[in-house]
């Protein structure tokens, strides 16, 4: 099996979602975190939102929330870069959404600057500093008697991390959105109920992989309930990044948020 690692000026196109996100910041295991509250308030099905590399600021991490919110979920958006996401100008700026219509110049150009700003970004928030704020974040989810079961969703980099939480088994289920820089073996390892949801022209998951992935899975994890969802004409950063103004951009947005919604309404009870 091949895994596609490593960054990608994919990971830094996109857009901008119009709208007034409705929860309110808090301070919570010493991170600010967007919250998200049902109508009931209740906190039996709880979700951890992982989010990408633009960070829990964005206007679509924050609608997505409520979303989900609105579907009867307490939703969480912690700030795991502790305000050191990556700017939302780039989602722009740095790599157009039609990589392949550019020139060869171009392409280098493109390339360096984003290994410039991505590279040292990805040290300062490598695993072994973020990966224990997620953990302490759950621990202090665990401790309120109010909370009932833990799903954590991600995007693109937080997909990746959405797999490693399934994998060690501290929330009760999982959806990965595109996953990023996700290694064969954060795949193979989850351990609780587990959705991907995929493009078919995503650059990190080729088809390929996505098949190979749910093969091994299905070999290996014949008795632990797992989904992969491939959306037609989807590129990486589809369920949070997508041009909604786009028909077929909007129809699979909004088809993953629903996957989504399906799956932790049948494994957070």
């Amino acid at each position: 099996m091949t895994t596609a690692t490593g960054l990608s000026p994919c990971c830094v196109t996109g857009h901008l979602h119009e709208g007034t996100p409705t929860g309110t910041v808090e301070k919570i295991a010493d991170l600010d975190v967007y919250v998200s509250k049902p109508k009931d308030g209740s906190k039996a099905k709880t979700i951890l939102f992982i989010a990408d590399i633009f960070g829990w600021n964005t206007p679509n991490a924050r609608l997505l929330a409520d979303e989900y919110a609105n579907a009867g979920f307490y939703v969480y958006v912690p700030d795991f870069f502790k305000g050191d996401n990556i700017s939302h100008d780039m989602l722009q700026t740095i790599a157009p959404r039609e990589p392949h219509k550019r020139s060869t110049l171009q392409v280098a150009a493109d390339n360096a600057s984003t290994m410039a700003t991505f590279g040292p970004w990805a040290v300062r928030h490598r695993e072994a500093v973020v990966k224990p704020l997620m953990d302490e974040f759950i621990k202090f989810l665990r401790t309120d008697p109010l909370t009932g079961k833990i799903g954590a969703v991600g995007f693109c980099w937080g997909g990746r991390y959405a797999l490693v939480l399934a994998g060690e088994g501290s929330v009760d289920a999982a959806v990965a959105n595109h996953p990023s820089m996700a290694s064969e073996a954060d795949f193979l390892s989850i351990t609780k109920p587990t959705q991907i949801n995929v493009g078919t022209n995503d650059i990190f998951l080729p088809n390929e992989t996505v098949e190979q992935v749910k093969a091994a899975l299905a070999e290996k994890k014949s008795d632990l309930p797992f989904e992969i969802n491939v959306f037609q004409d989807a590129v990486h950063g589809f369920a949070v990044r997508g041009d909604i103004s786009d028909a077929k951009e909007k129809e699979n947005k909004e088809a993953s948020a629903n996957a989504t919604l399906r799956w932790f309404n049948k494994y957070l009870v």
